[in-house]
């Protein structure tokens, strides 16, 4: 049943109050507008006094306009027309195509039950080195990107989209910048994988409350996907926009400000999109990536302090590579095992080794004698960062491997490396 209200009582910010019976928290609402209408929805119900949250702002909404309460949350249509289409933080067609409002679905429901999910055990193929070798992604897990505002983590999640071996990408856009929209859209376009691709895109003009809804549209209509069968990899850019859209909108509730004016529930907002990714028995799987800025490179910081609880590992983008130190993805073990069998072995083995270059070139700076181990170490790290850290390198795994052997080749004898003697008797070029 439909009710409707003819008077708004107080308008805050993107906040609308009225007094209403029988409605439904996140229950969504229809503001009627001289010129047109637009979307709120629930956010905090005090007996009789109903808060809803103005999708597209409160500009234009007056006290005497009409709301009228839908009966249901937010919904989305889900079909395969969605593909290769590109929608606004409230679900409207960005890109002019036609809205769909057949088979619509619920957005924001609750994480699938675990006695549901399978243990991961899937890789996801990137051909990029850094993530294919040494942090591997595995089907069904989440993780984060953490950066910095310059770092090019757009560039990263759009060569990602490209080359990923999965079904289908789904990129949540959340304040970014026009330019960074049109990087997404054209190059995925050129690359040829804009017709396995949706887009929901929250740009920083569009209202700060509409991206809001952005990873909850992408993860329902994910989660249709995934129970069809497909693979499905949400790429997200950038969940600190996220969370201060949240805490932009605790401010306007005047609720108790939590650490950095935070609001106190940002541990459980954050992790109820995170806890999305699974892998269903019989079906397809959702696979989440999300940026997280770092204000200040401050690891610190309430968003990627609490963004660290809930994933597994992270990758940390500094300098425009993937560090190997800090980079982790704690699922690893599950998928390369089942790889090459030197693959372990290269990618602890190295990382060993860079980690004694770092030492080296401290030692360098501040002008100690360079022994032969050293310069050996110096060629070594040279050679890793240029082969294997830059993200420009586009490989498959396997090759990555080869390369491996070829820059240890190249700076050491084999015993010096510490490897199994029938791994260097099999790989170790001649």
């Amino acid at each position: 049943m439909q009710r409707v209200c003819t008077k708004i009582l107080s308008i805050v910010g993107n906040v609308l109050a009225v007094r209403a019976e029988g409605v439904a928290y996140e229950e969504l609402a229809q503001v009627s507008t001289q010129h047109g209408s637009s979307f709120a929805q629930v956010i905090r119900l005090d007996k009789d006094m109903v808060y809803l949250q103005a999708f597209q702002g409160s500009r234009g909404i007056s006290t005497g306009n009409e709301i009228k309460f839908l009966g249901h949350p937010m919904r989305v249509g889900f079909s395969s027309n969605l593909l290769g289409r590109i929608f606004n933080g409230s679900g409207e067609p960005r890109d002019g195509g036609p809205s769909l409002s057949d088979n619509m679905i619920e957005v924001a429901g609750p994480v699938v039950n675990p006695a549901k999910r399978i243990i991961p055990s899937n890789m996801i193929r990137t051909n990029i080195p850094m993530i294919d070798l040494f942090n591997s992604l595995v089907e069904s897990q989440k993780l984060p990107i953490f950066s910095v505002s310059g770092e090019p983590y757009n560039e990263l999640l759009a060569r990602i989209a490209l080359q990923a071996e999965v079904d289908l990408i789904i990129l949540g856009g959340i304040g970014l910048k026009y330019d960074q929209y049109m990087y997404f859209k054209s190059t995925l376009e050129e690359g040829g994988a804009l017709s396995r691709s949706i887009f929901f895109i929250h740009t920083a003009s569009d209202p700060i409350v509409e991206g809001l809804m952005v990873p909850d549209m992408c993860l329902a209509v994910a989660e249709k996907f995934a129970l069809d069968g497909k693979k499905t990899l949400v790429l997200l850019s950038d969940m600190t926009n996220f969370a201060d859209a949240l805490k932009e909108m605790a401010i306007t509730m005047e609720q108790v400000p939590s650490n950095r004016g935070y609001p106190g529930d940002l541990y459980s907002q954050l992790a109820s999109r995170y806890e999305k990714a699974v892998d269903f028995e019989g079906a397809g799987s959702i696979t989440v990536l999300a940026v997280t800025t770092m204000p200040g490179d401050d690891i610190t910081h309430p968003v990627p302090d609490n963004t660290g609880y809930i994933t597994e590992g992270q990758f940390y983008l500094r300098n425009g590579r993937i560090e190997p130190f800090g980079s982790l993805s704690r699922l690893k073990q599950l998928v390369n095992k089942n790889t090459r069998e030197d693959h372990r072995a290269i990618m602890d083995g190295m990382i060993q080794l860079y980690a004694q270059y770092k030492d080296t070139e401290e030692k360098r700076a501040m002008g100690f004698r360079m022994s032969d181990w050293d310069n050996k170490l110096l060629k070594y790290g040279k050679l890793f960062e240029d082969n294997m850290m830059d993200l420009k390198v586009n490989i498959p795994l396997e090759k990555a491997l080869d390369n491996g052997w070829k820059i240890l080749a190249g700076c050491f004898d084999p015993h010096e490396t510490n490897f199994r003697t029938e791994l260097v008797d099999k790989f170790w070029p001649r």
